[in-house]
This record gives C-alpha cells, structure tokens and sequence, in this order.
C-alpha cells in the first residue's frame, strides 16, 4: 500500500496537495523521481517558485529537519534551484518579466 506524502518529515498538507497535482501521490514515487524532477513538476503545474520549499523538499527527503540547510550545501542548491526555475518556470519569459516576477508583481500563469 502507497505511503502517504505527509508521513515523510517536512512535508505537510499544502506541500502534499502540490506534489499531487504533479502526479506525484505518494511517498514512494517522490523517492523515485527525485526533488529536482518533483520541483519542476510542481513548477510546470502551477506551484510558484520559492528557494525555502525547494531546498524544504530535499530536506525531507534525506530525513533532515527542514532548516538543516546551511552554508555551501544551500549555496550549490540554490545554484540549483535558480535552474531549474530558469527552464522549468521562466522559459518563454522576457528579461523585463523575470525581473518583475522577482520583485512580485507579475500575475501567475
């Protein structure tokens, strides 16, 4: 029987409910796919892009407390995540629209 998303520590009914509307519904197919694969799903259906629930999110999956990302490992996942959120988020937007989005005050897609 499939693990409930919730069950993996840091990851609570909001996060639960948008790594389901990436067809990601349990905990297993989340060990699986991976927090990069599972962020850009998230991104590509909707999810805004945040650095905190990235990082949160390979956190839980090492069994790590949420906030156990310091130093050069939030660094090199920043690097990371600033990416993944270039291909996966910003694709097809100008520079001016990336900057307002940064700044938030572009709509949502």
């Amino acid at each position: 029987m499939p693990t409930d998303l919730t069950e993996i520590r840091n990851i609570g009914p909001a996060f639960a409910e948008a790594l389901m509307r990436a067809e990601i519904a349990d905990a297993e197919t989340l060990r699986e796919v991976g927090a990069d694969t599972a962020y850009a799903r998230m991104l590509k259906t909707g999810t805004q892009p945040h650095f905190i629930g990235y990082y949160v999110l390979h956190m839980a999956l090492q069994g790590r407390p949420w906030n156990d990302c310091k130093g050069a490992e939030k660094a090199a996942l920043r690097k990371r995540f600033d990416a993944l959120k270039a291909e996966s988020f910003d694709k097809g937007r100008s520079d001016f629209e990336k900057v307002l989005d940064e700044i938030g005050v572009i709509a949502r897609r």
